[in-house]
């Protein structure tokens, strides 16, 4: 096993795709990341002055471990991303009406709300001052730099990855992303340690990674077709996501993908695939805080018998 640690060498707060990788593995390697939470800090908030790490620099964004190159990898192809283990760090933090948007505006969430947690892994829950909930950590980002030259923002989704936020791609769930660049020059970051469906406030329980236990592998199509955006094998079910600039945009690509889906899984035609999507399929907003709009569409496991 390969273990890349958050520090000057692997930090970096945008995908590039000339930003040399740290770390070349064959296809079926199993990595092990740690990261820091999504904002650089250094530690958990206590009502005083927070430390970001020294390797912070105005105008990144998320801290992200990386990038790794799979060897082999080529545009087209997909990356297989088999969650294998996701353990988060002792503290975290969630905010809310930080920004005067309309959204806040509208809500009264007008005055800024920053809410400390101490997360408890062996008892799996985090306790804060709103309360105590259960843990069910991922990872907020979890993909490649686009195939365009220069520095791109880690804060929208893209159609291979990046910060998808979706809660389902839990320990035990593959995640499926085109490939869209040599080598792939995979990187992480932005640990949940939970968070609900939308990421309504713009943050969720932000967390570091103790550990976080990735098997990365190369294959040619998913179900004998080609991939254009992110799909996910998960203990809930198969997930096929949709990015828009607004919620129908999104709700209509991750629809198509889950009829592409169907098909392939089951045999369907387009329509008798839409027949049985709107028996057996969940629409959930991803998430609502990033300029672009996500949406997954969930087909349970064992939905179809």
């Amino acid at each position: 096993m390969k273990e890349l640690v958050p520090d000057a060498r692997t930090l970096h707060g945008w995908f590039d795709r000339d930003l040399p990788p740290v770390l070349s593995v064959a296809p079926g390697t199993t990595v092990r990341f740690a990261t820091l939470d999504s904002g650089w800090w250094a530690g958990p908030h206590t009502g005083g002055d927070r430390r970001r790490v020294p390797e912070h620099t105005d105008g990144a964004g998320h801290a992200l471990t990386g990038p790794v190159e799979v060897r082999g990898a080529r545009p087209g192809d997909v990356l297989a991303v088999r969650v294998d283990d996701v353990v988060p760090g002792p503290w975290g933090t969630t905010y809310a009406g930080a920004r005067p948007t309309a959204w806040n505006v509208r809500l009264g969430v007008e005055q800024p709300a920053v809410v400390p947690w101490e997360i408890d892994v062996a008892a799996r829950t985090a306790t804060g001052p709103v309360g105590t909930v259960g843990l069910r950590p991922f990872l907020g980002v979890m993909g490649m730099p686009p195939a365009e030259p220069g520095r791109h923002s880690t804060i929208p989704p893209y159609w291979h990855g990046g910060n998808l936020d979706c809660r389902e791609v839990v320990a035990g769930a593959t995640l499926y992303l085109p490939v869209p660049v040599e080598g792939a020059l995979f990187s992480v970051g932005d640990g949940h340690a939970a968070q609900g469906d939308g990421e309504v406030s713009g943050t969720a329980i932000e967390c570091p990674m103790e550990r976080v236990d990735l098997t990365l592998d190369v294959r040619p199509d998913l179900l004998g077709r080609p991939l254009t955006a992110p799909v996910a094998d998960t203990p809930a079910g198969w997930v096929t996501m949709g990015l828009g600039d607004d919620l129908d945009e999104a709700a209509a690509e991750a629809l198509d993908g889950m009829l592409g889906l169907l098909g392939a899984l089951h045999g369907l035609g387009r329509s008798e695939a839409m027949a049985l999507a709107s028996v057996v399929v969940d629409l959930r907003i991803t998430q609502v805080a990033n300029r672009v709009f996500g949406v997954h569409a969930l087909l349970p496991r064992d939905a179809v018998r």
